[in-house]
């Protein structure tokens, strides 16, 4: 009884959470921490240890998370300032050539949302998708899918980014692991959700370049930096967070481990590689400090929301651990036939078709899959694929509760039919088989 009780308060408080989002549009930071608190109260919990059990949630999530996606932000902003994303489409579809260029903007997408969100990365690389369309006279989504697809896959599976990291933080996952991980599951996911999929809607939908198009200035080739440099800039933190986390497993114990692991800490790998952007894409381009710290200043502005939803989730997943709602579930789940994986997918997909955000759904899925992580005594990479899985489960369903279904529709000069055709089967492939690989790859690992 004990056990239905406490699920039965967990479900009215997120049934509550979904009501306030949607029919209230109350901001999902006050209505996660409001919600976090009755759960809380509504289990048994006196009020002091609710409160002490948000604030614990808050800090540690925050401690890890904003430190990350802060510093991810602010590389960036010098990455977009500089002309180096420009670079990066430009360099990669001059490679491989107007035949390919749809395999060009998937990369592109790819590689420049490990720094930068979804958002930014679309509005400043549209222009190129016009002009190739334009001139091709193909239609917008042969190129355009490609290149969303390619964003989607690493924003939702590529740390930096801010829901991986959170998730990965909330499980307590091995970031350089959700790394490779990502990248191993998200290359193939791109392919299929980009080019194959872009192209077999794009012979059904001729979608031409919007009247009214997005008028985003494309920096001088000659002023942008080379694509060596920008390659070697993304390229860094990743692979020092992937050598700490060898370290860590493959060196014995010494002064040399703890210096390789030091550097390979994504807080050091991060630091070292913003402070190498300020000095190269900064200083050498003329910039004076007074331009770089506002620069940096203002990169941390669209964080706030993120960093303080997150921390809201992390108080949430606190609450519905320490109320024992969090080991209630786990016994349950555990109990089932379901692969843990598998789980922690439908749990985050449930969550994001009902409510519509996908960080949500990837904060509130990790809460209550944690403990059930906790509770079998999940490997390093077993807790990566988790991590990959929940944010696979986030990803499906965006319709039209999604504020970035919209932002395509806007885009793309699609109808809501044509954006659910196009956007949303979309994210479905990069659900499902982005899951697929997550669950394939676990009969590898122990």
């Amino acid at each position: 009884m004990e056990t239905i009780h406490l699920l039965l308060v967990a479900a009215i408080g997120l049934l509550f959470l979904t009501y306030l989002i949607i029919v209230k549009k109350m901001h999902p930071f006050v209505t996660m921490t409001v919600v976090a608190a009755l759960i809380g109260l509504g289990t048994g919990m006196s009020p002091d240890s609710v409160l002490s059990s948000m604030q614990n949630g808050m800090g540690t999530t925050l401690g890890f998370v904003a430190t990350v996606v802060g510093l991810g932000a602010m590389f960036g902003q010098f990455l977009e300032h500089s002309g180096g994303i420009d670079r990066l489409a430009l360099s990669l579809t001059k490679k491989f050539g107007e035949d390919k260029s749809q395999w060009a903007f998937m990369l592109s997408g790819f590689l420049v949302a490990i720094p930068v969100f979804l958002e930014v990365g679309l509005i400043i690389l549209i222009p190129l998708v016009y002009a190739m369309a334009r001139k091709t006279g193909k239609s917008l989504i042969y190129y355009g899918v490609p290149l969303l697809a390619g964003l989607a896959v690493t924003h939702s599976f590529v740390p930096p980014t801010p829901g991986p990291v959170a998730v990965a933080s909330l499980l307590g996952a091995d970031l350089g692991l959700v790394i490779v991980y990502g990248i191993i599951i998200g290359l193939p996911t791109a392919v299929i959700a980009g080019p194959i999929f872009g192209s077999y809607m794009a012979k059904r939908h001729f979608i031409p370049v919007p009247e009214h198009e997005m008028h985003v200035e494309v920096k001088n080739e000659e002023d942008m930096p080379s694509f060596r440099l920008i390659f070697s800039l993304l390229a860094t933190p990743l692979v020092l967070i992937f050598i700490g986390t060898l370290a860590k497993s493959g060196l014995e114990e010494g002064l040399f481990r703890d210096i390789i692991t030091f550097i390979g800490h994504p807080f050091m790998a991060l630091s070292m590689t913003v402070l190498a952007s300020f000095h190269i894409l900064g200083t050498k381009r003329g910039l004076s400090k007074d331009q770089i710290q506002e620069m940096a200043n203002k990169a941390l502005e669209p964080t706030a929301v993120v960093i303080l939803v997150t921390g809201a989730g992390g108080m949430l997943k606190q609450v519905l651990i320490d109320s024992g709602v969090g080991p209630a579930f786990g016994e349950v789940i555990a109990a089932s036939t379901l692969p843990p994986l598998l789980a922690a997918y439908l749990i985050a997909l449930a969550i994001r078709v009902i409510q519509g955000s996908a960080t949500v759904a990837m904060l509130t899925a990790a809460g209550l899959i944690a403990p059930l992580a906790t509770m079998l005594d999940l490997s390093a990479p077993m807790l990566a694929l988790m991590t990959i899985s929940i944010a696979a489960g986030a990803t499906a369903m965006s319709h039209v509760n999604d504020t970035g279904f919209w932002i395509v529709n806007r885009f793309f000069g699609l109808t809501v039919k044509q954006t659910l055709l196009i956007w949303t089967n979309m994210e479905n492939i990069i659900s499902v088989v982005g899951l697929s690989l997550a669950l394939l790859l676990s009969l590898f690992v122990v």
